[in-house]
């Protein structure tokens, strides 16, 4: 084995990296210039310096062995979406599903901030691969930045330092994102992605969706562009495997809004009526998606950790994420207990008495922990882990099955008719607001594909390549939409949720297999219900059928309002998307 003392310095790797990072030392005139080599000593010793500088606390060993609290400015806790651009040459190009700058001007604004913004400071090159870093769907890139918060943090969601650098150095390819806290200014703050160039610039947060640039603006943003162009796609999905009792394994991609239930669904607890079922999470939060060399579509989850919301993560909620967090864990913005534990509102025991800022825990403030507040864990801290996460090769996906918080109107589950209609299901996504979103409850907003806030280009040609994507694969998956939250009459949800969502993707199993019957409606294919496994469930026969009910009339006022939220893309609105809707009022009559 060669010692590290033999190995050649970082920067001799890549000349391009290396050129890149004295440019933007020479800009930011930084005190001195770290090259992340991503050992588990090098870690520990951002650790180390950042409990000694106060930065990080260090929470109680007994019960959270490992484990760490950060804080952030209280005007710097969630992604900035108003302050997010796509900057690219055509406004156009980046639609109107995104902020616009000409690139010329973004590059000027973030000139101007960047210069000097790192005297004082360390400037840190973070390689970093987004996936296997043996696969060759896997991409890399190079984070620099002046937080040794954000290097921990990219530590534990990518597979960064000598590997991704090397791998760089053979490619020659790789995302540009310069990041920097600046001073934490709200005023000062922007977020620019340069699809064009694959590049990325982040100036005054410290918030992981703003300065981890290898989540939303790379693995999303930038990587929906750059798949676009190399045939494949960068998706808001999660990736879990399941087994069936009798041995068969299959794996299924999903996209839903937030509120909706994708982590849950990601660490699925089948109930106890189903035994002999087994869930692996392959990713909670994005997939990569290619044709395979068989014609069927295979994904990797780019990310190797989790950066999940912690509030409302029991025991009940999701065992399995509540298990992850107990040891080597990063808590941002939760409070503490009086022997120092971490608490987030949803947690069965425990009494705050320090709130996220730092302050005694006075209701009057508000919540104890941030709404927002997150954890950084690695992904192979989750008992379910699977370790198909880790194939070069990704795993084959049998179902893409998308998803919305709906009162009515959406049943339970439907079958898109094929790949086209699929691409309308899931361009149509819709989703109500509670009222902790905005302050009404029952809005009803499009999120295509859960892409709203993350396409990295227009949504039209977004639609565009989805429908050509289905033209490559000799054997595409089949494409679903499920509903978890119908509602009866009373107000009252008709379905349980949670691990009994598994008899719905039992029922999409059979269907991708030929195996389970199913009806025709104006919509798709439903389940009637002796074609859902509901042993062991208690669920009345009224509530079944408002389930699986689909009413004409309100599917009409549906495809109306589907086609007025297509006219905003104009012509970029694809020819088989209208299609597809006129095929849907056609046959709604």
């Amino acid at each position: 084995m060669i010692s590290p003392s033999t190995l050649p310095p970082l920067p001799t790797l890549s000349k391009a990296v290396a050129e890149w990072a004295t440019s933007v030392r020479e800009l930011t005139t930084p005190d001195a210039i770290h090259w992340v080599e991503g050992s588990d000593a090098e870690h520990q010793s951002f650790i180390d310096q950042l409990q000694s500088n106060g930065e990080l606390q260090k929470l109680n060993e007994a019960h959270y062995p490992n484990c760490f609290l950060a804080r952030s400015h209280p005007s710097d806790v969630a992604r900035v979406e108003h302050l997010t651009f796509v900057c690219t040459t055509n406004r156009d190009d980046a639609g109107p599903n995104n902020n616009w700058m000409p690139p010329a001007e973004a590059y000027a604004k973030m000139q101007e901030l960047f210069k000097g913004c790192m005297k004082g400071r360390t400037l840190y090159v973070v390689p970093y691969c987004m996936g296997p870093i043996d696969s060759l769907y896997s991409r890399c890139g190079v984070e620099i930045t002046d937080s040794a918060y954000v290097v921990i943090n990219m530590m534990l969601m990518t597979r960064a330092g000598r590997p991704a650098l090397e791998r760089i150095a053979r490619e020659g390819n790789f995302v540009r994102g310069l990041h920097s806290i600046g001073e934490l200014d709200p005023n000062r703050r922007f977020i620019m992605h340069f699809p064009e160039e694959l590049s990325i610039q982040s100036f005054g947060s410290g918030y992981g969706g703003n300065a981890l640039l290898g989540k939303k603006c790379h693995a999303l943003r930038i990587a929906s562009y750059q798949a676009r162009h190399e045939g494949w796609l960068a998706e808001h999905m999660l990736i879990v495997g399941l087994t069936s009792p009798a041995g068969e394994t299959h794996y299924v991609v999903a996209a839903f809004p937030s509120a909706c239930g994708k982590t849950n669904l990601a660490m699925l607890i089948p109930p106890d009526s189903m035994p002999g079922w087994t869930v692996t999470t392959v990713g909670d939060d994005i997939a990569w998606l290619h044709p395979g060399p068989d014609g069927r579509l295979y994904a990797i989850n780019p990310e190797a950790g989790y950066f999940g919301v912690v509030p409302g993560t029991n025991a009940k909620t999701n065992r399995n994420a509540f298990k992850m967090i107990q040891r080597d864990t990063l808590f941002t913005n939760v409070a503490l207990t009086a022997d120092n534990r971490p608490w987030w509102e949803g947690l069965e025991t425990g009494k705050p008495v320090i709130d996220w800022q730092g302050r005694p825990y006075d209701p009057a403030n508000g919540p104890a922990a941030q709404p927002n507040s997150r954890f950084t864990v690695s992904a192979k801290r989750n008992p379910r882990y699977a370790s198909e996460a880790d194939s070069p090769s990704g795993v084959p996906i049998s179902a893409i099955i998308f998803g919305g918080r709906r009162r009515g109107v959406a049943p339970l589950v439907y079958e898109a008719r094929d790949w086209n209609h699929g691409v309308l299901v899931g361009a149509s996504v819709a989703s109500e607001t509670t009222a902790a979103a905005i302050g009404q409850a029952g809005v009803l907003r499009r999120d295509p594909m859960a892409m709203k806030p993350f396409a990295g280009y227009n949504f039209g040609d977004y639609w565009a390549h989805w429908f050509a994507m289905g033209q490559r694969l000799k054997d595409p998956p089949k494409i679903y939409h499920v509903n978890w939250f119908r509602r009866g009459a009373d107000g009252k949800l008709l379905w349980p949720g949670f691990g009994d969502n598994l008899r719905v993707l039992e029922w999409i199993l059979k269907r991708c297999t030929s195996k389970a019957a199913a009806q025709e409606s104006h919509i798709g294919h439903l389940p009637r219900p002796a074609d859902l496994n509901l042993q062991g469930l208690s669920i009345a026969q009224p509530a079944l059928d408002e389930l699986l009910s689909v009413r004409p009339e309100e599917w009409r006022t549906e495809a109306a309002d589907i086609g007025k939220f297509f006219e905003q893309f104009g012509a970029r609105t694809p020819a088989a998307l209208w299609a597809e809707v006129k095929a849907l009022q056609k046959r709604l009559g």
